[in-house]
């Protein structure tokens, strides 16, 4: 079993929201709301930095993106929080023997204090960050590199995800793939027509899914 991060296993947009809004008052913006950034937050901190500053270009771009970076270091749990149900499933998966990883397009050195700041970095059986690898999301290697580290093959796998990029590479890699609705979806983009097994509109329709899994 396999999972995507933020907007899937932890709900990280009210921390990378609230980098983003300390970024604007910084320079001299005002604040954007919640709800229009928490949509954005999939699409990492190239896409938030330019949901604040559209006009602005390189090279100044690319400044404002590192600060982003570094304002959001400081301020990864302040209140971030796995959701609902999550880590009694992720037990439940483990008494079970199903193993279980992460593969995210988000930055080693943000990933790795997330998931030990929630327990969770020692129990996971890999973690695939988005610089893990040179291909990242929606490319399979990254995928296909976590069920080879779990000895596990790609077609055995599951993996959940709530963009458009997670489903694209669980496919390409032989995976069964579901799509976690209640993610940071743009309300542009039409998930439904994505080629997913499933959909999952809740945090506990996903922990329910989980508690179905066994063993082979």
């Amino acid at each position: 079993m396999l999972f995507d991060l933020d907007g899937t296993l932890l709900d990280t947009a009210p921390d990378m929201a609230g980098a983003l809004n300390q970024l604007l008052r910084e320079q001299g913006r005002q604040p954007l709301p919640f709800a229009d950034v928490r949509c954005s937050v999939s699409h990492g901190a190239r896409a938030l930095v330019r949901l604040g500053f559209p006009e602005i270009r390189e090279p100044q771009f690319e400044t404002l993106r590192k600060r982003f970076l570094a304002i959001y270091r400081t301020c990864l749990t302040l209140e971030t929080q796995l959701y609902e149900g999550v880590g009694d499933a992720l037990t439940r998966l483990e008494s079970v023997g199903v193993p279980w990883g992460i593969v995210t397009n988000k930055p080693g050195g943000l990933t790795v204090p997330l998931l030990e700041h929630f327990g969770l970095h020692a129990r996971a059986g890999v973690v695939v960050s988005g610089d893990t690898l040179p291909q990242r999301k929606p490319h399979p290697a990254p995928l296909l590199h976590a069920a080879e580290r779990l000895g596990v093959p790609p077609a055995d796998c599951v993996y959940i995800g709530d963009a458009e990029r997670d489903i694209l590479a669980g496919q390409a890699a032989g995976m069964k793939v579901y799509v976690a609705l209640f993610g940071y979806i743009p309300a542009s983009e039409r998930p439904n027509d994505w080629p997913a097994h499933g959909w999952l509109p809740s945090p506990a329709s996903m922990t329910e899914l989980l508690r179905t899994f066994h063993p082979s």
